[in-house]
């Protein structure tokens, strides 16, 4: 199973067997670097290993502080190389990357890498030079938005551009409070931690900031208003507007909604369509701005669409769209686009906005080629494809399998909610963590997230192959059904009847496209890469997982 970049014949023509760039960079032994040791044995792909795994471990936890964490924290992943859609570790082991969104069109890619080193050989400066690469890409990227975004600010990675997107919004009308959704996760800065309830409601009940507005996540599958309610989208964009009525109450006054356009560490949650038309009708009432999170699903991830906001129609368009990971496919960049009005009302503060590497020529570069291979080498349609094929296979281990409660994606970004009890959608856990061990056994990289951990996230590199997905459901299901017997459940045709596959939201009404294109959502009657962490050693007794 070759996949990813054309395939292995692909890769030849391309120049880009085994180490790639890795391999020529990396030959040298780097004898005599003071405090440095002499690399100890040369690696697959070329490459030298200067330190053992545990040596690499030991240092790692002498030198990194200890809140940053590892996948697989008992016995971690040591990665020297990655290519397409793999990733490899000291031994040579391949692993398929199902998690990787920041790797967009693939780990390595050759022309991305290309385009980074010919232009850092010619220059690497700040934006108060003029250059090209800058306009240029100012230009491409807002030509895949709505005309009215049209201006951009370039900074370094998502939690800078979502900080940056609060300053716009406050700025606009000089109003200062934010309405977050449940479960959100925008950044990791004090000004986003403040509006991520995914982080905040660690640090206990008094965390949240008097400025810090929560309304309900729009989830069909285990939000307030299900999939068998007539309209969820106008009832989740009510509480939105519920919440305005009592901040003006008290005096406040609403400077923005912040939104991803579709929840990553919430739970792969897909918001119903016209949701957000509703949420931005009332936010503009109240003075304030929509401002739409590309960070973790943006850039054609959701196939048809280069922007997941995209999914809720042409009727709606952001005020502020902030995009991060997948914009440089590892190169660490991200962007800001607004309007022309909001952007002049910020200028007009008289304070500079000024970002030391924020556009510079080497990230402009890398920005433009990955534009340049989303488009020819069609990932957009290899999403659309490769998903509508992933979700089919899952939605057989649907049917199939009573641990699995729920489906639901669009493109390469897709949940699966893992539950003990259909019926009552309890949370399986420890069954999801224990999947992901198992996975990770058999050379397959999986993560759970969500807010009791029990989702399976796919949003892998946009090179994913029909092949890869076969190969991955083929490896759960065998899983689930070792899970399922270990602990009683029933399993095949003794599922209850009610388990419905519902493509189509409110079949046989009418629709906008949007709702009906790729979207999946199937249940019984919806960091960031910050997951992953979990106790190594899992075991499956006859009725109980333990963790």
């Amino acid at each position: 199973m070759e996949g990813g970049h054309g395939g292995r014949e692909g890769r030849r023509e391309r120049g880009w067997e085994g180490g790639g760039v890795w391999r020529s960079r990396l030959r040298d032994k780097r004898r005599g670097a003071p405090g440095l040791p002499v690399p100890r044995r040369a690696m697959p792909g070329g490459m030298e290993e200067r330190y053992s795994k545990a040596e690499t471990l030991a240092l790692r936890r002498k030198h990194i502080g200890p809140s940053c964490k590892v996948f697989f924290a008992k016995d971690p992943l040591k990665i020297v190389r990655a290519q397409g859609q793999y990733m490899f570790d000291e031994t040579g082991e391949k692993y398929l990357d199902c998690i990787n969104n920041v790797a967009h069109v693939g780990h390595s890619h050759p022309y991305v890498t290309k385009a980074a080193t010919k232009q850092m050989e010619l220059l690497n400066t700040n934006s108060r030079f003029l250059h090209d690469n800058l306009v240029q890409y100012a230009q491409r990227l807002t030509a895949t938005l709505p005309e009215k975004l049209s201006v951009c600010y370039f900074v370094n990675s998502g939690s800078e551009a979502n900080d940056l997107a609060l300053r716009l919004a406050r700025q606009y009308h000089g109003h200062q409070d934010v309405i977050t959704l449940e479960n959100a996760y925008h950044g990791h800065v004090t000004s986003l931690i403040d509006i991520s309830p995914y982080k905040f409601n660690q640090l206990g009940k008094d965390s949240k900031k008097e400025f810090v507005h929560v309304a309900p996540s729009p989830d069909i599958y285990r939000g307030k208003y299900r999939e068998d309610h007539p309209d969820p989208a106008s009832a989740y964009a009510e509480e939105v507007k519920k919440i305005i009525e009592e901040t003006q109450k008290n005096g406040r006054k609403i400077a923005a909604f912040i939104a991803e356009s579709m929840q990553s560490c919430g739970g792969q949650v897909i918001p119903p369509v016209g949701y957000f038309q509703k949420v931005a009708e009332y936010v503009h009432a109240a003075g304030g701005v929509f401002i739409a999170d590309e960070v973790q699903v943006g850039f054609g991830r959701v196939g048809k669409h280069f922007w997941a906001f995209q999914l809720q129609g042409e009727d709606f368009v952001p005020d502020i769209v902030t995009m991060g990971k997948p914009i440089g496919n590892g190169h660490p960049m991200s962007c800001v686009v607004t309007t022309r009005e909001i952007a002049e009302k910020f200028g007009a503060s008289g304070l500079e906005y000024f970002n030391t590497f924020g556009g510079n020529p080497v990230s402009c570069a890398i920005g433009l080629a990955v534009l340049d291979v989303i488009e020819k080498e069609d990932l957009q349609g290899n999403a659309m494809r490769v998903g509508s094929y992933l979700l089919e296979l899952l939605v057989e281990q649907k049917k199939k399998h009573p641990l699995v409660g729920d489906i639901r994606g669009v493109g390469l970004f897709v949940g699966v909610d893992l539950v003990k009890d259909q019926q009552k959608r309890t949370p399986a856990t420890a069954e999801a963590l224990h999947l992901i061990y198992k996975l990770k056994e058999q050379k397959i990289l999986l993560s759970a997230d969500g807010p009791y951990r029990n989702i399976l996230k796919f949003k892998p590199p946009m090179c994913f192959t029909m092949e890869d997905a076969k190969h991955v459901v083929e490896k759960i299901d065998v899983l689930l059904t070792e899970m399922e017997e270990a602990t009683g459940m029933k399993t095949g045709n003794d599922v209850s009847a009610n388990i419905q596959c519902k493509i189509k939201a409110n079949e046989g009404s009418p629709q906008p496209e949007s709702a009906n294109e790729s979207t999946s959502h199937l249940n019984g009657a919806a960091c960031r890469q910050e997951n992953g962490f979990y106790p190594e050693k899992h075991s499956v007794p006859s009725k109980t997982i333990r963790t």
